[in-house]
C-alpha cells in the first residue's frame, strides 16, 4: 500500500462495563423554563430534518494520572457533573425533551422528567487493553449508554444529552456522549462541549460566546417557495445491488489514515486533468472516495443514478439572514451530486470532482431557504438511502482542542460504530495528545468483506 495511506486495524474485543449509577443533572440555577409551566421552544426546519432526529454518539478517552483511587473517580465524576449543571443554565434547552406538535413537527418542552442524564460506570479493563485508541472501534459501544431495549432512533421524550463516564482499572476514563442533533449541528455541539470543558477546567461558568437560540430566524416563508429539486431528499427506488451489498450482509468497518501529501496529490491529479477546474481538497477526495467505493462494490446496473451527499456549513454564506455570534442550532444544508453508475466508474477524476464542487457551490442562502420550505411542505419521514453515499466531515471540528476538561486533550475523540448506517463515510481529523499537529485524516466507512481488497487498492491509486 502507498506509504501515504495506512490501513488501520482495531481490536475485536469485549469490554465488560458495570453501570454504577444513573442520575439527572439539572441547571444549577433558574432558567426561563422554570418561569413558565408551559414553556416551549421552536425548532427550525433545519433542526427538524429527518436526518437530525438522532442522538449522535461520540467517545473521548483520557489517560490516567498517578492517582488511581476510588476517591479520584468520585472527583472526576463530580467535576463533570458540577460543570454540566453550571453550563446547562445558558444551554438550558438541552435539559428539555422533544415532542411532536402539528403536522409532526418537533418542539422542545420542559416537564417533570427533564435534565441531562449522567451515568457512572466502571470496567475491569485498562485502557491499554482496548488496542489502538486512535481508530474508531465498534467494540467501544458499551461506553455509550443506551436504555435496555431502546427503540432505534428514538428521540421523543428522551434526554437530549446523555453522558456516560466509564472508569478503567489503570485510572484512565472515557466520556461517552449522545447529543441530540435537533438541538445543534457539529459546530454547535463543539461550542457547547467547549463551554462544558472550560467550565470544568476553570471551576466557574465559562460561556464564550454566550449561547443564542433564536431558531425563528429560519422560519419558512409564507407561502413556501421551493425553488430547487432537492435530490438529497427524494425517494429513489433502490434498483441497484447496493442494498444487498451493504444492508443484507454484515459489512466490515474499515478505516484508512491518509496523510496531507496524498490529499494534495489527489487534488493535483483532478486539476491536472482539467486546467479550468478550481476545487478544494475535499472536493477531490470526496470524488476519489466515491469512485473507489462504487467500483469496489461493483454497483449495477450501470445506468442507475447514484447520489453523493455531504453537509455544507452555510453560516459564512448567509447574506439577508443574520445570525448572532453564539447561535448553536443547525445551519448546515445537504449538498447532492448525482451521476450514473457508469459515469462515476469511468469518468475522469476531474469530471467527478467537478460534480462535487458544483454541488457544494450550489448551497447558498437561497438554496437553504428553499430547503427549509421543502421540509415545511413535504415533511420527509424517513431517510432515503437509494443509490446514496453520505460523507460526513468531522475534520472541520476542533474536537481535541475543545474537549480539555482539565486532564489535557483526549487520546481519541470521535464516533464509534458506522455499521448501523453502512452508506455513511466519516472523515476524521488525526488528533489526540500524540498527533503533534499531524494534518492526516482518517477515512472510515463500511464495506462487505468481498470489496475490501479492491477498495483499498483503488483508494491507494493502484
Amino acid at each position: 500500500m502507498d506509504s501515504c495511506i495506512q490501513e488501520l486495524e482495531f481490536s475485536h474485543l469485549h469490554i465488560p462495563v458495570t453501570i454504577n449509577s444513573k442520575f439527572l443533572v439539572h441547571p444549577s440555577s433558574q432558567t426561563p423554563a422554570n418561569q413558565s409551566p408551559h414553556h416551549s421552544l421552536y425548532l427550525s426546519n433545519l433542526d427538524d430534518t429527518v436526518g437530525a432526529r438522532v442522538l449522535t454518539p461520540s467517545v473521548y478517552f483520557y489517560r490516567s494520572s498517578n492517582d488511581q483511587t476510588k476517591t479520584r473517580d468520585c472527583l472526576v465524576l463530580k467535576r463533570f457533573q458540577d460543570a454540566l449543571g453550571e453550563v446547562l443554565v445558558p444551554y438550558y434547552p438541552l435539559s428539555g425533551r422533544l415532542r411532536e406538535v402539528e403536522n409532526g413537527k418537533l418542539e422542545v418542552f420542559f416537564g417533570a422528567e427533564q435534565g441531562a442524564l449522567m451515568v457512572s460506570a466502571s470496567s475491569s479493563k485498562a485502557l491499554d487493553d482496548l488496542g489502538d485508541l486512535t481508530v474508531p472501534n465498534p467494540a467501544w459501544l458499551p461506553l455509550i449508554f443506551q436504555y435496555p431495549k431502546e427503540e432505534a432512533y428514538k428521540i421523543l421524550e428522551m434526554p437530549l444529552l446523555i453522558a456516560q463516564v466509564t472508569f478503567f482499572t489503570c485510572g484512565g476514563f472515557s466520556l461517552g456522549i449522545r447529543l441530540c442533533h435537533c438541538i445543534c449541528d457539529g459546530f454547535g455541539a463543539m461550542q457547547f462541549l467547549g463551554s462544558w470543558a472550560a467550565t470544568a477546567k476553570n471551576g466557574k461558568l465559562i460561556a464564550d460566546p454566550e449561547p443564542v437560540w433564536e431558531r425563528e430566524v429560519f422560519k419558512p416563508r409564507n407561502p413556501p417557495m421551493v425553488k430547487y429539486t432537492h435530490h438529497e431528499y427524494l425517494a429513489v427506488e433502490e434498483r441497484s445491488n447496493l442494498t444487498n451489498s451493504l444492508w443484507e450482509t454484515k459489512p466490515l468497518q474499515k478505516c484508512y489514515r491518509i496523510n496531507k501529501e496524498f490529499q494534495c496529490r489527489v487534488k493535483s491529479i483532478a486539476q491536472g486533468q482539467d486546467s479550468s477546474l478550481v476545487c478544494s481538497s475535499f472536493d477531490a477526495m470526496a470524488a476519489h472516495i466515491w469512485k473507489s467505493w462504487v467500483k469496489a462494490l461493483d454497483v449495477k446496473p450501470l445506468e442507475y443514478n447514484l447520489r453523493l451527499t455531504f453537509s455544507v456549513n452555510v453560516r459564512t454564506r448567509l447574506e439577508a439572514l443574520k445570525l448572532r455570534k453564539g447561535f448553536y442550532g443547525n445551519v448546515v444544508c445537504l449538498a447532492c451530486a448525482t451521476s450514473s453508475v457508469n459515469n462515476v466508474m469511468n469518468d475522469s477524476l476531474s469530471k467527478t470532482t467537478k460534480l462535487v464542487q458544483e454541488a457544494r457551490v450550489r448551497v447558498t442562502e437561497d438554496y437553504l431557504r428553499s430547503m427549509v420550505d421543502y421540509v415545511e411542505v413535504k415533511r420527509p419521514k424517513r431517510l432515503e438511502f437509494g443509490g446514496k453515499l453520505m460523507i460526513t466531515q468531522w475534520t472541520r471540528f476542533e474536537m481535541y482542542e475543545t474537549a480539555d476538561f482539565g486532564w489535557g486533550k483526549p487520546v481519541y475523540a470521535g464516533p464509534i460504530d458506522l455499521r448501523p448506517t453502512p452508506q455513511v463515510c466519516v472523515l476524521l481529523p488525526q488528533g489526540g495528545v500524540e498527533s503533534g499537529g499531524d494534518q492526516s485524516m482518517v477515512v472510515c466507512l463500511c464495506l462487505p468483506s468481498s470489496a475490501v481488497h479492491d477498495f483499498t487498492r483503488l483508494l491507494s491509486l493502484k
